[in-house]
């Protein structure tokens, strides 16, 4: 690596993870803020970040979203609401994709002619 494409870990930013899920929903994921020693870093929030798995045609799709709150409780409570929200953005998102992606096709021309010698492909 060079000096511009260097990984270095951010020390002070650096959060403990626990993970909780009641097999079912999703999980909730508690980032508590710890000093680069491992000891609480009270100066910082603890952050609280719910997800939920959504099954689509192309396979399973993990959605994250933040979740507002002061303790594990309070993320809890606001979860399905979070859960809700993030899931229409992600499904207009999606939408808006498909719209792009078939405006992006391209038609010929009426009377569009292909380049003498055709492709690549040559047929027997």
């Amino acid at each position: 690596m060079n000096a511009q494409t260097e990984a270095r870990f951010d020390a002070t930013s650096v959060y403990r993870e626990e993970m909780y899920t009641d097999r079912r929903v999703g999980t909730i994921r508690v980032l508590v803020p710890v000093q680069a020693d491992g000891t609480a870093d009270a100066a910082r929030p603890t952050l609280y970040v719910g997800q939920i798995s959504v099954m689509t045609p192309m396979g399973t799709l993990p959605i994250s979203f933040e979740l507002e709150g002061k303790s594990l409780a309070e993320a809890i409570a606001k979860f399905a609401d979070a859960a809700r929200v993030a899931m229409d953005d992600a499904m207009r998102e999606l939408q808006q994709l498909r719209r792009e992606a078939a405006s992006s096709i391209v038609i010929p021309e009426p009377g569009a002619v292909p380049p003498a010698g055709g492709g690549r492909i040559r047929m027997p």
